[in-house]
């Protein structure tokens, strides 16, 4: 018993730890598979025990949290999770279920792809979209209305006779192309990637700006419905009829299956010859057709009886841990990576695989010369899933993260509640074509001409080891490179001069200080107006800053605080760099105000926009409350104009907010 009660509470809290990586960091570590494996095993030791049984059991309730930084909304059905299956066997079992509680009634199913994305619900009244929500914990979720709004596909007033209340389920997903454009972008800022669609996704949705989210080109398609009228369709095919003559977005992949065998030749089909898709799908959904028998059926307090989830089965292999190295990321995070004996899996030959983080290593007990199972489901990198243990023979060895950057070997850092370690080093190599590329940035110095293939030269040539190499080039060495005329390089140097007098922000944006964002940088130049003195603040002193939170201080200070990076300053500042901010002497009339932006403006950037505001002493927001002092609006204005109408908040043309600077 007293076994039993320790592996109950050790699987509560590793379950919670992965609901918290999936469902509100979007950066999972472990398969679905080994997920719904921790889960099943819990499950079991509570029957075997019901005194350890709790309501707050992972085996009780759905997903994740509500965030704070979003209204929460209660689901009027609540949103349950589907169960998931990895077999054929366990299909009948669940086909067997469903006739069992139907008594032997006849019955058909819908089956449809399992898109592997965000869900949401859209709350619809006389057919207007009064508000979205995320599925949170099942029972409460984020109010993420405005940024739903964005999603064009979406409509904000279905077509039709409409009921007078339902509320649409579905997937909000990112497609491919989009996926890879952004993590290209990201790229060249030097930023960290998502891991895969479903992670951008998920991010993308609970961002805070619904302008960005407009241009993360999220989709959505409707797979379901509560609320509406019993009496109003009899059946999940008419639902999906519905949906689609209402203008609501459907899935084109969906199929009536009258029995269990049609079911099995179409999952054999879409698992052996699926269609090309351009977004990412795990499997299939499976729901009984009839919406009277689904009632019937009922569900348990996590998961309906009457859909099943089928996984397409994960392809496995047995290999050899041979090594891990440490790889060092342009975002400075260290990734261990398992070096295998080479293995053929799902069409390829296998000799390494991602081990995610120090936890993940922890977690499986894995060393160094153990046998080990890795698993590759759909174009998901292969990983290590299982440790062989009963294979060993006593000779393996113990890993542990380094404590210095393997490439530069600067100390490395973790900070709390993070599973990466990184090397905050500004000249570490691994990272330097990223920083090279975000120091040259639009928002940054701005020098034009600095793109990927130039940067890849200069590096992989050995001509430059640190952003203020940068300053130390000249035509010569340029006009010498590949595609890289006289012309071409005595244009890149106008600009590399030019750059020299560019404002202390966005010198320090350029840095690339971990979570110092263009508003940040503004605000460290503003107030400390000298790069030494922002070199020389403390925490305290950069929490002093309104806007600056204890994250930012504490990046900042541990930032000026390495030896390299001081260096890499130094060399700017004899290169000729300005390290001062130049003093506005427009005053501070707006100062105690709060702006925010939206549309575009023909005058200004946004940037130029929220620098002359913030240049007055006011101050830039991304969302609209009743604090706002004034939106101010160009072309194309997106959801925040509305949101200014809705509080009374004042709304300012171009041309006034114009005069407003005067």
């Amino acid at each position: 018993m007293k076994t039993s009660k320790s592996r109950v509470d050790e699987l509560r809290r590793e379950i919670a730890r992965h609901d918290k990586l999936y469902y509100e960091k979007n950066k999972p570590v472990i398969s679905d598979r080994e997920y719904d494996r921790l889960v099943k095993e819990l499950e079991s030791l509570e029957r075997a025990h019901p005194e350890l049984a709790s309501p707050d059991s992972p085996t009780q309730r759905v997903g994740g949290q509500p965030r704070k930084e979003f209204k929460t909304i209660r689901h009027l059905v609540p949103m349950l999770s589907i169960e998931n299956t990895y077999s054929k066997d366990e299909v009948a079992e669940f086909d067997q279920r469903v006739r069992k509680g139907l008594g032997n009634a006849p019955y058909e199913y819908v089956l449809e792809p399992k898109i592997d994305g965000v869900s949401l619900s859209l709350s619809y009244e006389k057919g207007k979209l009064v508000y979205a929500a995320t599925r949170g914990d099942g029972q409460f979720g984020d109010d993420v209305t405005q940024n739903v709004k964005t999603i064009k596909e979406i409509p904000v007033a279905l077509k039709g006779g409409a009921p007078d209340r339902i509320d649409v389920r579905g997937e909000v997903f990112m497609p491919h192309g989009k996926f890879i454009a952004i993590n290209r972008e990201k790229k060249e800022n030097g930023e960290e990637l998502f891991a895969n669609p479903r992670n951008a996704a998920a991010g993308s949705l609970k961002l805070l700006d619904s302008e960005l989210v407009a241009r993360r080109g999220l989709h959505f398609y409707a797979h379901g419905g509560v609320g509406f009228p019993e009496k109003m369709f009899e059946t999940h095919f008419q639902l999906l009829g519905f949906f689609k003559k209402a203008g609501m977005p459907v899935n084109p992949h969906f199929y009536l299956c009258r029995d269990v065998e049609a079911l099995f030749k179409l999952c054999d089909r879409w698992q052996n010859e699926r269609p090309p898709l351009d977004y990412d799908i795990d499997g299939l959904v499976i729901k009984v057709n009839s919406l009277i028998q689904e009632r019937l059926l009922g569900s348990t307090n996590k998961s309906p009886r009457w859909v099943i989830a089928y996984k397409f089965p994960a392809q496995r292999a047995k290999t050899r841990l041979l090594d891990i190295l440490v790889q060092v990321g342009r975002t400075g995070v260290l990734t261990p990576v398992a070096c295998l004996e080479p293995v053929f899996l799902a069409g390829t030959t296998v000799s390494r695989a991602t081990l995610h983080n120090e936890d993940e290593i922890r977690r499986l007990d894995l060393k160094i010369g153990d046998a080990v199972m890795i698993e590759k489901s759909g174009e998901i990198i292969p990983q290590v899933v299982e440790v062989l243990k009963g294979k060993r023979t006593g000779c393996e060895k113990s890993f542990s993260m380094p404590k210095r950057c393997p490439v530069c070997g600067e100390a490395v850092s973790r900070e709390a509640e993070e599973v990466a370690v990184r090397c905050v080093s500004i000249g570490c190599k691994a990272q330097l074509k990223g920083r090279l590329l975000h120091f040259a940035s639009r928002r940054a110095m701005d020098i034009e001409g600095l793109g990927d293939a130039l940067v890849d030269q200069l590096v992989d040539g050995d001509r430059i080891h640190d952003v203020a190499d940068i300053y130390s080039l000249n035509r010569e060495a340029l006009a010498g490179l590949e595609r890289m005329g006289s012309k071409s390089a005595e244009n890149l140097m106008v600009q590399i001069e030019k750059s020299k007098k560019n404002e202390l922000a966005r010198l320090v944006y350029g840095l690339g200080i971990r979570h110092v964002g263009i508003a940040a940088a503004r605000l460290l130049a503003r107030h400390f107006e000298t790069m030494g003195k922002l070199a020389g603040a403390a925490q305290e002193d950069l929490q002093g800053i309104n806007s600056i939170g204890g994250v930012i201080a504490l990046s900042v200070e541990d930032f000026f605080k390495k030896k390299e990076n001081r260096k890499v300053i130094e060399k700017l500042k004899k290169a000729g760099i300005s390290m001062r901010q130049p003093k506005k002497e427009s005053g501070a009339s707006l100062a105690g105000q709060t702006f925010v932006l939206t549309g575009m403006l023909e005058s200004f950037t946004r940037d130029e926009a929220a620098q002359a505001i913030m240049d007055r002493g006011g101050r830039v927001s991304s969302s609209v409350s009743k604090k706002t002092s004034a939106v101010i609006t160009g072309a194309d204005p997106g959801s925040k104009l509305d949101d200014a109408k809705k509080l009374g908040v004042k709304v300012l043309a171009e041309e006034e907010f114009k005069k407003l600077l005067k």
